[in-house]
């Protein structure tokens, strides 16, 4: 579910790229979120058969620090390509499993260190293997800011769902980054609205591919496998987009990149290898012990 859900979210940057004639970034983002909102409300009504359980304050956190990295991230989009800055954001997820290291007390062994290695090879080839277009350092600064929030999103979110559901996590988490977002928009000066419905298209394939599909899988994944492993699963992202953006975006990818994009799915298998050898241990004891 977590792979799967990274390979929908590689999709974010392809569908901003093509909604920015009619919304800024960041309006793009909040509709992303307020579209999914409703159709997440009824998911919590089939699966769960309720109503949305209680917020704890890690999905609140989590909530905050995912709607903060997207809008950073959105912003470097309009400087630097779609490779670099997705790479770049995804530097953050290495950062996972150090974090659930620390703060979680998850286990690691040399095979997550050896994926991870293999992984983020693969992903700076992908980047910094072609030419690179319009890449600048402003977009690559902004993305870099973006990947710091990327640890703190996943690390809150397994945190969260330790207390609640899946559906749960996913209502309250795109509530928050409505919220999040709408105080972008404002700061960054952008209309909400787009001078035609058209504008609305991209912010409603994102809502229900990105959102409700990627980063739903991904939370309900979060919920059945370790923290560190998930950080490394979520690198298909940039092999998604690098390949999309290749033809849509004139991005073509070199052979260095594309040896790069093989990597990074290398790294992958390894890392769910190790996960059925036990080279992760999940437990959730840590967690209770880090919540209480």
């Amino acid at each position: 579910m977590v792979l799967l859900g990274g390979i929908c979210i590689g999709f974010a940057p392809i569908g901003l790229r093509l909604g920015l004639d009619d919304l800024g970034p960041q309006a793009i983002a909040f509709w992303r979120y307020a579209f999914a909102f409703p159709l997440l409300f009824l998911l919590v009504l089939v699966v769960e058969r309720r109503l949305p359980a209680k917020p704890n304050r890690f999905v609140l956190i989590a909530g905050t620090c995912f709607a903060l990295d997207m809008g950073l991230y959105h912003w470097s989009l309009t400087f630097t390509t779609v490779a670099n800055a997705t790479f770049i954001v995804n530097l953050g997820n290495v950062c996972v499993g150090l974090t659930a290291w620390i703060f979680l007390r998850e286990r690691l062994t040399w095979i997550w260190a050896l994926a991870v290695c293999v992984a983020i090879s693969g992903a700076a080839a992908l980047s910094l293997g072609g030419v690179q277009g319009k890449a600048d350092l402003r977009g690559d600064l902004l993305a870099l800011g973006a990947a710091v929030l990327v640890s703190g999103y996943i690390v809150a979110s397994k945190v969260a769902r330790s207390s609640l559901g899946g559906a749960d996590t996913i209502f309250w988490l795109t509530g928050v980054e409505i919220v999040v977002a709408a105080g972008l928009v404002i700061g960054f000066g952008e209309a909400f609205l787009p001078d035609s419905m058209s504008g609305f298209i991209v912010p409603l394939f994102l809502a229900l591919v990105v959102q409700t599909g990627g980063q739903g899988l991904i939370i309900f994944g979060l919920g059945h496998t370790p923290t560190a492993l998930a950080g490394i699963l979520v690198l298909v992202q940039p092999v998604v987009a690098a390949a999309i953006s290749w033809h849509l975006f004139d991005e073509p990818l070199a052979p260095l990149q594309a040896g790069g994009g093989m990597l990074i799915l290398i790294g992958i298998l390894i890392a769910q290898r190790g996960q059925r050898q036990n080279a992760f241990e999940p437990s959730q004891k840590p967690i209770k012990a880090f919540v209480d």
